[in-house]
C-alpha cells in the first residue's frame, strides 16, 4: 500500500504552489480573475515595455495568425499552462502586489515549516506552472512576510512540462544534487508520478479545504507539519 514505508530524510524539498502551499481558490478566484479584468489596461500603457513586448513576441510565435490579445483571452479561458501567458499573468500580478491590492496567500501551517527546514540546511526550492517571477512575487509579499530568502531556486514551464520526467532531473541538475535526495510536494499525481520517475522522492499533499482527491500510489500528508513528520524533517 502506498506510504507505508517511510523514506529517507531528503536533502532537499521541491514544492508546487497551487493546492499546496497556497489555496486554489486564491489562485483560480483571485489571482486568474485579477489578470483577466486587468489584460487591456497593462497591455495599453505598457506595450512598448521591452519585457511586454518580447512576450507578445512569443504569443505571435506560439499562435501564429492570430490575434495575440485574442490568443491570452483563450489561453486564459482554457487555464493553459502557456509559458508566454504565465509570464505576462506573472508582470500584472507584480503591479497588484505591487501597489498593495494582491498578497500572496500561503495555509497557515506553511510558513513556520518552511523556516523551520531551511533553518535545519534543508535546501528548498519551488516549481509551478506559475512563472518564476510571480513565484517571488506571492512569496516575497506573502500574509506571512517576506519568505523568498529561503528558497534556493524558483522554476517553471520554462524548464519543462510538470508531468515531464526529463523537468525534474533538469531541476536535480541545477540545484546540484541527485534526484533520491529531494522531496517533491504537490497535489497532482500526474506531477508526482514524473517526479518519481526522475527517481525523486514523493509526498501528495491531501488538503480536505482544497478537494483534493487521494492518488492512493504515493506518501500523502494533509499538511507541512504532517510532511515533516513523515519524513524526518525538522517540526516547525
Amino acid at each position: 500500500m502506498a506510504g507505508t514505508v517511510r523514506p529517507v530524510t531528503p536533502l532537499a524539498v521541491l514544492t508546487d504552489i497551487e493546492g499546496t502551499t497556497t489555496a486554489i481558490a486564491f489562485v483560480k478566484d483571485r489571482l486568474f480573475p485579477f489578470a483577466a479584468a486587468a489584460l487591456d489596461g497593462f497591455l495599453a500603457a505598457r506595450r512598448d515595455d521591452p519585457a511586454v513586448a518580447g512576450i507578445l513576441d512569443e504569443v505571435r510565435a506560439a499562435a501564429p495568425g492570430q490575434d495575440p490579445m485574442a490568443a491570452l483571452r483563450g489561453w486564459m479561458a482554457a487555464d493553459a499552462k502557456v509559458t508566454p501567458l504565465k509570464a505576462l499573468q506573472g508582470l500584472i500580478w507584480r503591479q497588484g502586489y505591487a501597489d498593495g491590492r494582491l498578497r500572496g496567500h500561503l495555509w497557515p501551517d506553511v510558513a513556520s515549516c518552511l523556516r523551520a527546514w531551511h533553518a535545519a540546511g534543508t535546501t528548498l526550492a519551488v516549481y509551478s506552472s506559475g512563472s518564476v517571477e510571480a513565484q517571488r512575487d506571492l512569496f516575497g509579499r506573502s500574509e506571512a512576510g517576506d519568505l523568498t530568502p529561503l528558497f534556493q531556486g524558483f522554476f517553471d514551464t520554462r524548464v519543462g512540462a510538470k508531468r515531464d520526467a526529463a523537468s525534474y532531473r533538469a531541476i536535480a541538475a541545477a540545484l546540484g544534487l541527485p534526484a533520491a535526495a529531494i522531496l517533491f510536494l504537490s497535489d497532482v499525481a500526474e506531477e508526482l508520478d514524473a517526479a518519481q520517475a526522475a527517481g525523486m522522492l514523493t509526498c501528495q499533499l491531501v488538503r480536505p479545504e482544497d478537494g483534493t482527491q487521494s492518488a492512493g500510489r504515493h506518501p500523502e500528508a494533509r499538511d507541512f507539519p504532517a510532511v515533516a513528520r513523515r519524513f524526518g524533517l525538522p517540526a516547525a
